[in-house]
C-alpha cells in the first residue's frame, strides 16, 4: 500500500509563492495576510497597487516576502505582466488564488449590458486567463502546485434576483471540474479546488446592491462569515497531503437559511 509522501500541514509551502488576485481588501486581503503568516511569499494583485501594497506591508513590513502588482484581470497583458513580475522576484508561482470577483444584482429582463460584461470578464474570463498563466508557470518549473478558485454559494444554487452573477459563479464551478479532469488526464500533480462562501462581511454587498444601507441590513440579519473564515478554508485546502484533493468547500454562516 502506498503512503503519502507529505504530511498534513503548511510546512511544505514555506518559502513557496502564492499569487492572490483581488488582494487589496476583503477576502483577498485576508488570504494574502494569512499565507504570509504561514511563511509563504505572496504576490498580491489588484487594480490599485497602492492599496494592495498597504495590505502586504501590514503583514510583511520589510517587504522581503511580498510584492504588490497593479493588475486588472480583464487585461490579458496585465495578467501576463503580473506573472512575469512574480518570476523575476520569486522565481515563479506555486499557488494561485483566483479571488478577484464582483457582482451586480438585477433581473435579466432589465439588466445592463455593461454590468453583464464586467461580471463575465472579471469572474469568468479573468479567472481563466490567470489559471492558464499559472499552469504554464507551474509546469515550466516542473513542480507541484495548487490552484484555488474563490467561488460563491450562488454557484451552488440560484438566489432570487441574482441574474447573471449566479451564472458566472456556476461557470466557475464548471471550470473547476473541467480543469480537474484535464489535470488528471495529463497525469499532472497540480491540484485544483474551489471555496464557495455564503454571506461574508466585505464591501461586496454594497457594490452588489448599490446601497450601503441595504448592505448593513444584509449583514445584520445574523452573524455572517468574516474574511478570515474564508482564508482558513484556503489554508485547510493547501495543508492537505499531496494525495488528498479537496475539490469543494461550501462555507455558510450557521444561521444562513439558504
Amino acid at each position: 500500500m502506498k503512503t503519502s509522501s507529505t504530511p498534513h500541514g503548511m510546512a511544505r509551502w514555506t518559502g513557496k509563492t502564492a499569487l492572490v488576485t483581488g488582494a487589496s481588501n476583503g477576502i483577498g486581503a485576508a488570504i494574502a495576510t494569512r499565507l504570509l503568516a504561514e511563511g509563504m511569499r505572496v504576490v498580491g494583485c489588484s487594480r490599485s497597487q497602492e492599496t494592495v501594497a498597504d495590505v502586504l506591508a501590514a503583514a510583511d513590513p520589510d517587504g522581503e516576502a511580498s510584492l504588490a502588482v497593479a493588475c486588472d484581470v480583464r487585461d490579458e497583458a496585465a495578467v501576463k505582466a503580473a506573472f512575469a513580475a512574480a518570476r523575476e522576484r520569486f522565481g515563479g508561482v506555486d499557488v494561485l488564488v483566483n479571488n478577484a470577483g464582483l457582482g451586480h444584482a438585477g433581473p435579466l429582463a432589465a439588466g445592463e449590458v455593461e454590468q453583464w460584461r464586467e461580471m463575465l470578464e472579471v469572474n469568468v474570463l479573468g479567472l481563466c486567463i490567470c489559471t492558464r498563466e499559472a499552469l504554464a508557470d507551474m509546469r515550466a518549473r516542473g513542480g507541484r502546485g495548487q490552484i484555488i478558485h474563490i467561488g460563491s454559494m450562488a454557484g451552488q444554487r440560484v438566489p432570487a434576483g441574482a441574474g447573471l452573477y449566479a451564472a458566472t459563479k456556476h461557470a466557475v464551478r464548471a471550470l473547476t471540474e473541467s480543469l480537474r479532469m484535464e489535470l488528471r488526464e495529463a497525469g499532472d500533480p497540480i491540484r485544483i479546488g474551489e471555496v464557495c462562501p455564503g454571506f461574508v462581511e466585505t464591501g461586496f454587498a454594497a457594490h452588489y446592491l448599490k446601497s450601503e444601507e441595504k448592505a448593513r441590513q444584509t449583514y445584520s440579519q445574523f452573524k455572517v462569515l468574516e474574511s478570515r473564515d474564508v482564508a482558513e478554508a484556503v489554508v485547510y485546502m493547501l495543508a492537505c497531503p499531496d494525495h488528498v484533493q479537496v475539490h469543494d468547500i461550501l462555507l455558510r454562516p450557521t444561521e444562513q437559511p439558504t
